[in-house]
């Protein structure tokens, strides 16, 4: 165990990766606490403005998303100043990604529905960076030998099949897959074999003439929803805070 985590964690070339996931998940967590004590009216904490325009935090978080990358780049993957532009990348990509709902629907979602996208997002980041951190390369390269790395015709074929694999698995309409395919390529050959969603570009296309079929995944996807649709949002909930009630169903409730 010792040698794994020496081997994979804390060798200096990942140290950066280490430190960046680090500021990354601890920013996040951070963020929502202060947010969620400003929406509860609690604390010192409050919103920023200036001239009457309500600064977000994910401006803030570009900046030192860029600052970050940028320095990253320039420092290489050693040394004191690669650990801090690290951290500093982490910290920004931590501000934006809590914000990504703002930036994908261009409006204050944050307390919605549809913010419920950010928390989204940034456990599935957390968990790639995660995998990638354990020694897991994207398209599955961490499988193949030293003699098949010098293959440079391996390394592309390897790479065109398990990407092939995620972009199948993207057409059945398994986005979560099929990301997590990119890095675990064995999660690919899973969705692949596997009914697609109804509603996808695979569904449409191959299902059309197949009514049994296409009945098989409307059942299965309804029985999937169902069974993990209320994890998910208590785990969501938890980790993000509880969105604001949607007044179109209160009003209708009453």
């Amino acid at each position: 165990m010792g040698h794994w985590l020496h081997r994979n964690i804390v060798e200096p070339g990942k140290l950066p990766l280490l430190l960046a996931l680090t500021a990354f998940v601890v920013t996040f967590l951070v963020t929502r606490v202060i947010t969620r004590l400003i929406r509860a009216g609690k604390g010192p904490f409050g919103n920023i403005s200036s001239g009457g325009v309500h600064i977000h935090h994910v401006v803030p978080g570009v900046i030192l998303t860029v600052l970050g990358g940028f320095g990253a780049v320039a420092s290489g993957r050693h040394g004191f100043g690669s650990a801090v532009f690290a951290v500093v990348f982490g910290v920004g990509a931590g501000l934006v990604l809590d914000e990504f709902a703002l930036i994908l629907h261009l409006d204050d979602v944050y307390w919605t529905e549809e913010g419920r996208k950010s928390v989204e997002v940034v456990v599935l980041t957390a968990a790639l960076v995660g995998l990638m951190l354990s020694g897991f390369s994207p398209f599955g390269v961490n499988d193949m030998s030293q003699e098949e790395l010098k293959d440079r015709g391996s390394v592309i074929s390897t790479v065109l099949v398990n990407f092939l694999f995620a972009l199948g698995v993207l057409l059945k309409g398994k986005t979560r897959m099929a990301i997590f395919s990119v890095v675990v390529p064995f999660v690919g050959i899973i969705g692949l074999v596997r009914l697609a969603r109804p509603g996808s570009p695979w569904a449409r296309r191959l299902y059309r003439r197949r009514p049994r079929a296409r009945a098989k995944a409307i059942l299965r996807a309804y029985r999937h929803d169902r069974r993990w649709a209320g994890p998910r949002r208590r785990l969501e909930d938890l980790i993000g805070g509880k969105p604001d009630p949607d007044p179109a169903l209160e009003a209708g409730r009453r």
